[in-house]
């Protein structure tokens, strides 16, 4: 018997461009004591990275599969396939890379080996909708001699910046920000490199201030903060301005899965509509006679930032929901001057109308080591062949 343990040391949150870093600690668990007839043996172990893609059958109509292209999953157990067994289809993976061959552990000995990949840039972020599904997994496969391989799966989450695919490391030591007090090899300097890229970009996306109206009723701005949790959505609503007075609003923040023309299902053929919505946040508040209010939506650092492929894209907004009175000036509070006491009650009925309006936002990637620590998955698995 053989435990193979993976573990990642910085957490399973990764941004695409970034480098994982992996180690494969494999052991003996027999006790030293045993007799050298239990030493454990293993022919090689090998790691690869790879993205699946699962879609929904009443949501999304794909085209078939091209049956000119070879069995991708062939029935002998020992080829290496790290998606064998998986749901839908590998769309994306990194050459595989050998481990070790030929160990022989004795008991109580264990053996140690690093595994290090540059996480895809040009592939999707992970999701988990009602449309489709994209996964991504790093997969350890050993095998002993004449046995079939045993698969050890650890999930990842990757976090996709749009633009910084046309980015290019600097090869000029100078250019490259670095510490003269730290040693670093090339693959840190360029992880380093990539975090403080993106650092700066996401900075410079969500320091600034928008002000929009709706229907010169209402204005609002929406900024973007941050706190030891994530990021919050606060806006302020202006409501003084208006000729209808507004007697309730609530607002929710949501996302809009959205499948593409070309692979949406028809209904007519036992298909369900092709866009979903999902609220993450809503803010409810009665308004009469205030002036101006405000709102604050936590985005949750589980969620998937806005992303476009050839198959689904998913965005973010602001879905506002008004109550407003159908009377113009109208007025709910008792007179401010009396020539006698007097008992005075608000009408028991106010005519109103409803509406609602979107307000698209964009929502960027947060820190994968501050998604890591606020909302941690396994990054330590464990098989035992």
């Amino acid at each position: 018997m053989i435990e193979v343990v993976a573990e990642l040391s910085r957490g399973p949150v990764f941004l695409a461009g970034e480098a994982l870093e992996c180690v494969v600690t494999v052991t003996n668990p027999l006790p030293p004591t045993a007799t050298s007839a239990s030493s454990e043996a293993l022919a090689w172990a090998s790691a690869q990275i790879h993205c699946q893609f699962h879609a929904s059958e009443s949501r999304v109509a794909l085209p078939p599969p091209d049956s000119s292209q070879p069995d991708v999953q062939p029935d002998s157990q020992t080829v290496f396939l790290p998606h064998r067994g998986e749901r839908g289809q590998c769309i994306l993976s990194t050459p595989p890379k050998i481990l070790f061959c030929d160990l022989r552990l004795d008991p109580g000995e264990s053996k140690s080996y690093s595994y290090s990949e540059v996480l895809p840039i040009e592939g999707p972020p992970s999701f988990r909708g009602q449309s489709v599904k994209y996964v991504y997994k790093l997969t350890i496969g050993c095998q002993r001699v004449n046995s079939p391989i045993t698969l050890l799966r650890v999930p990842l989450r990757v976090l996709v910046l749009t633009g910084l695919q046309d980015v290019r490391f600097p090869q000029d030591e100078a250019v490259a920000p670095s510490s003269p007090f730290l040693e670093e090899d090339e693959g840190g300097k360029k992880d380093s490199w990539l975090a403080e890229l993106a650092g700066e970009r996401l900075m410079a996306a969500t320091s600034c201030r928008s002000l929009h109206s709706l229907l010169t009723t209402t204005h609002f701005y929406l900024y973007n903060i941050s706190d030891g949790r994530g990021k919050d959505v606060v806006g302020t609503l202006n409501l003084g301005e208006g000729t209808v007075a507004c007697l309730q609003f609530s607002v929710s923040l949501q996302t809009e899965e959205r499948v593409q023309p070309e692979y949406q299902r028809r209904r007519g053929a036992g298909g369900v509509p092709s866009v979903s919505h999902v609220t993450h946040a809503r803010h409810q508040e009665s308004c009469l006679h205030t002036t101006r209010t405000s709102f604050s939506l936590p985005i949750p650092l589980s969620s998937t930032p806005g992303f476009c492929t050839a198959i689904v894209s998913l965005k973010w907004r602001l879905h506002f929901e008004f109550v407003t009175s159908r009377e113009p000036g109208l007025v709910l509070l008792p007179p401010v001057e009396q020539p006698e006491p007097t008992t005075w009650t608000g009408p028991e009925q106010v005519p109103v109308d409803t509406f609602s309006w979107d307000l698209p936002i964009k929502v960027l990637p947060t820190s994968p080591t501050l998604a890591s620590y606020a909302a941690p998955g396994p990054s330590t698995s464990t098989i035992t062949i």
